[in-house]
Formats: structure tokens, C-alpha cells, sequence
């Protein structure tokens, strides 16, 4: 309890590289495309690269992270989401008997345990999952229906790993398995699901598309992506102008170049997947035998559905969106930290604000507690506070408040910038609490 312990820059575990340009802290071969998000984010000291495909998350990606995953909750559990945890283990038996352990192919990280066992490190939990609603035979179609959904490390062979946390072997998603007591209920909670997963995205503000997709190697009848359109993505995409038909170009039959609605010409874009929905209907719950009692209390396969968002691909593919060349934007709801404070530089005429701006923070802290955990003072007051100010916006904190020359006034007044809108604020100390009282955070 007590004051909240000022956060100093200097004391973060955040490696800055912003002198660096281009291939900062590159692993890759020479030559290989490095994409912006993977760029700002290796130069920003938010990642740093352990082997192909595979990252350390340096303190401030983990808080964007951890805040993403609260706003996933949150929309998950608004659609009944109940959070579990499943083993990255999973045993090839259950694999084999879905015919997945030979569909997947070098895709699948596989190892023996000491007796021989074969495993995979789980991609997805389809098989897991039904196997554990399977084993609870006694459900009841008053059950029903039953979302379940976990945030846990997933595991990709990727042939070719590349951008960073775009396209890795190691990355984090959040996958919902659904069990429903018929076909209707399972396409109700597919559309519920479906719509749950837009508004997280009009949340975090991001320009997403929903497209027909392929169901692939999950299998099923129905699937839908969420894509963000970016130069870099992998997807290529069709979409009318005017918002009636969107698809992955992977499912359409020949070549389509007009809208079978409106009949207007279609346009071409690539995409970055970020989300992915699939109606199962009763493959996976067919082969573990998962039922329900029925009304009538007969046993009767449950129908599935699954749902999957990339975590880590999430937090990539918004600073590849929302970016600008050399600086980060972060949807707001989810940046590490709100609001950077910037004293004068040491030695400087200005240099009595430096308290002021510390207080002003303090101030801050105990007016707004959710806030005291989301600002950060740059005491590296050697430098001068434009050296510092761009420094920030290349961070990208979504507000940065600075003790210039106005900080030696009656009453001291604070330079305001609001990173995203790129306008500059003069408030008091109270017009600065006032202004970040309206900032959310999950």
C-alpha cells in the first residue's frame, strides 16, 4: 500500500535499438524482407529473437498482452466462455484416430517420452478437447450449450517462419471449442461467436474484414477469417466495394471478378489472418463419441464449433496496420503504457519543473489508480526533451506529458501530446488528470 513506486525508463527492461535502422537485431539470412511491425518491434526492444520462428516477449509486450487477453476475456465470457486450461501435450492416439497425425504432416512438432510414447505439441485442441467433454458422459442437454475456451502456447513447424511474430513457430491464441444440442443451436452460437469476435476488433479499433474461408486441415462445413488488409499478409482476398461478399481467394471457384450480389466488379487486397471460425457439426465429437442425454434421455452427438484468435499475431499485425514507418501505434485499449512523463534536461533553466512533473505523476497515480501502473518517466535527463519526445512517439505511448518552458508559470502549465491524434494540449496539473480520466484501460 502507499504510494505507487514511479516507473523509470531507465529502469525498464526494454533494450532500446531506435538509432538502428533496418535489420536491428536481424537473426534472418541476409536479404530476407523484414516487415514494419517486425522492425519497430525489434528496434522498440519488444522482442528479441531466441531461434527461427521463436521470440522472447520482452515486460512491455507481455502487458500488451496480458491487456489483450482481458478485452478476450471479457468478450468471450459475454457470450458464456468458460476459461479452461489444456495440456500443450497431446498423445498421437488421439491424433490418429482423428486421421490428423498423418494430415498434418511435418507440421507437427512430435516427440517420444522415455517409454516410447508418442506425442505432438498441440497446434490446436480439437481432439483434447472433446476428449475431455467425451469422458463427462453423464451431460445433459439442460447442459448445454458449453463454450469453452483457453489463452495457452501453441506450436507450428513453420517451413519458413518469417515476420516476426506474424508467421512463428511458437505464438500464443485463443481457441473456443462449443458443444451444442443441434445443428440450429451450433449455427446460433457460431453467428453469436462470430459477432463476439467483431467486437473485439471495432474495440481495439482495427480495420478487419470477415471473408469466406477454406476449412483446411480442421475440417468442417462452415468458416469464416478475420482478416486485416496489409501488403504483407499471406491471404489474398476478394471484396465487393460496397461490403456484400468477402472471400479468400482460396475458395472461390475459377476465377470470380464480380459481386454475386450487386454484380460490381470485385477488388483484390492481401490480408493478415487474425481470427478464424469453423462449424464442425459432429467430425471430431463422432470419433470420441461425445453425447448428451437427450430429452428423451437417448445418447445424441453433440454438434461443434470452433473458434480461434492469434494472440501474439494480434499485437503484430496492429503495429503493422496501425504504424507509421519508424513509429509504433498500439490500439489504445492495449498499449503497455498509457502515458509517458518527460521532466526537463538536466542542467536546463527549465530544471526546477522536474519536481512538479513529479508530483504532477504522483498526483496522477493516486487520482487515477488504474492508471499508476501505466505510466512511465523518462529520467534519462541527460538528454534533451526533444531527443526524448521522439523517442517516445517512435514507442508509441498514446500520451506524452512534458514539463517545457510553460512548467515555470503561475500555475505551472504541462505540454500535452496525444500520440494518436497528433495534437498538443497546454493543461494544469488538474487538466491533465481530467484528460486521462477518460482513457480506458481493460
Amino acid at each position: 500500500p502507499g504510494r505507487a513506486r514511479r516507473l523509470l525508463l531507465s529502469q525498464l527492461f526494454q533494450p532500446l535499438n531506435l538509432q538502428a535502422g533496418g535489420e536491428a537485431g536481424w537473426e534472418g539470412r541476409p536479404g530476407e524482407p523484414l516487415c514494419r511491425s517486425q522492425k519497430l518491434m525489434l528496434q522498440g526492444g519488444l522482442i528479441h529473437p531466441a531461434s527461427p520462428g521463436c521470440y522472447y516477449y520482452l515486460p512491455p509486450t507481455v502487458r500488451a498482452m496480458e491487456k489483450l487477453v482481458k478485452v478476450m476475456d471479457e468478450e468471450m465470457q459475454a457470450v458464456g466462455g468458460q476459461k479452461l486450461n489444456m495440456p500443450s501435450l497431446s498423445s498421437a492416439e488421439l491424433w490418429r484416430a482423428s486421421g490428423r497425425w498423418e494430415q498434418m504432416g511435418p507440421e507437427l512438432f512430435r516427440l517420444a517420452d522415455r517409454h516410447g510414447k508418442r506425442y505432438c505439441l498441440g497446434p490446436t485442441h480439437e481432439e483434447a478437447v472433446t476428449e475431455l467433454v467425451a469422458a463427462h458422459s453423464n451431460l445433459s442437454y439442460k447442459q448445454l450449450p458449453l463454450r469453452l475456451y483457453q489463452v495457452t502456447r501453441k506450436f507450428r513447424d513453420e517451413p519458413k517462419p518469417r515476420f516476426g511474430l506474424l508467421r512463428g513457430r511458437e505464438f500464443y491464441m485463443k481457441d473456443m471449442y462449443t458443444f451444442d444440442a443441434s445443428e440450429e443451436a451450433a449455427r446460433r452460437t457460431y453467428d453469436l461467436v462470430c459477432d463476439a469476435y467483431c467486437n473485439l476488433f471495432d474495440r481495439l479499433g482495427l480495420p478487419f474484414v470477415k471473408v469466406r474461408a477454406a476449412t483446411g486441415s480442421i475440417g468442417g462445413t462452415v468458416s469464416h477469417e478475420f482478416q486485416l488488409p496489409a501488403d504483407v499478409g499471406e491471404d489474398r482476398l476478394v471484396l465487393c466495394p460496397d461490403g456484400h461478399f468477402a472471400a479468400n481467394v482460396e475458395t472461390l471457384n475459377g476465377e470470380q471478378t464480380s459481386c454475386p450480389t450487386c454484380g460490381e466488379k470485385l477488388t483484390q487486397t492481401r490480408g493478415i489472418e487474425v481470427g478464424h471460425t469453423f462449424y464442425l457439426g459432429t467430425k471430431y465429437s463422432s470419433i470420441s463419441n461425445a453425447v448428451f442425454l437427450s430429452p428423451e434421455n437417448k445418447p445424441q452427438l453433440a454438434e461443434m464449433g470452433c473458434y480461434g484468435l492469434g494472440v501474439t499475431r494480434i499485437l503484430a499485425a496492429s503495429i503493422e496496420v496501425l504504424s507509421k514507418e519508424d513509429s509504433i501505434r498500439w490500439p489504445s485499449l492495449i498499449a503497455p503504457y498509457q502515458l509517458c512523463f518527460i521532466p526537463p534536461k538536466r542542467g536546463s533553466k527549465e530544471e526546477e519543473g522536474a519536481a512538479l512533473l513529479e508530483q504532477a505523476y504522483d498526483d496522477l497515480a493516486e487520482a487515477l489508480p488504474h492508471l499508476a501502473g501505466d505510466s512511465v518517466l523518462d529520467d534519462r535527463t541527460q538528454l534533451t526533451i526533444g531527443k526524448r519526445l521522439k523517442d517516445a512517439n517512435k514507442l508509441g505511448y498514446p500520451y506524452v506529458v512534458i514539463a517545457g518552458k510553460r512548467v515555470c508559470e503561475d500555475p505551472p502549465v504541462f505540454e500535452v501530446w496525444n500520440q494518436n491524434t497528433g495534437e498538443v494540449l497546454f493543461l494544469t496539473k488538474e487538466g491533465v488528470i481530467e484528460l486521462m480520466s477518460k482513457v480506458q484501460v481493460p
